[in-house]
């Protein structure tokens, strides 16, 4: 047996699938791969919110543990990070429910990734966020 639409051409495959969806034709849908599709869109969504607080937690960290560094740049990039944050949470709001567990898993790679941007020892920052999630996402919060 050949291979499946799915296999060979995943975009022709997905556009049969809403076809199918919209004309009704749930008999003649894909269901388990649609199924495994949306699944899949899903746990996207849940990295996108890791990726995106990892990126903000990297940058309060630097400035934290870099006063000295401290600019307009810097605080705009926060800005603007708190902002992407924002809205990717607005797209999802269910997302908001998991923030602590995204917060833990951002946690790991921001210390790893400030690290490397400040040449700072690993033993300089805590080993779990030090950070509450309303504080990291409130516009007035900069770390001291």
């Amino acid at each position: 047996m050949g291979e499946s639409l799915y296999d060979r051409d995943f975009y022709a495959w997905a556009n049969e699938q809403a076809a199918l969806l919209r004309a009704g034709k749930l008999a003649q849908a894909d269901i388990a791969n649609i199924a495994e599709e949306i699944e899949s869109i899903g746990r996207s969504e849940k990295r996108e919110l890791v990726e995106r607080l990892t990126a903000l937690l990297r940058v309060l960290l630097q400035w934290q543990y870099q006063p000295g560094l401290r600019d307009r740049t810097q605080r705009l990039t926060i800005a603007e990070h708190r902002l992407r944050l924002d809205h990717h949470l607005a797209d999802n709001p269910s997302l908001s429910s998991r923030a602590p567990e995204a917060m833990a898993e951002a946690w790991t790679l921001a210390v790893i990734q400030a690290q490397r941007d400040t040449g700072l020892s690993r033993s300089t920052f805590p080993a779990t966020c030090s950070y509450p999630y309303e504080q990291v996402i409130s516009p007035d919060f900069w770390p001291e």
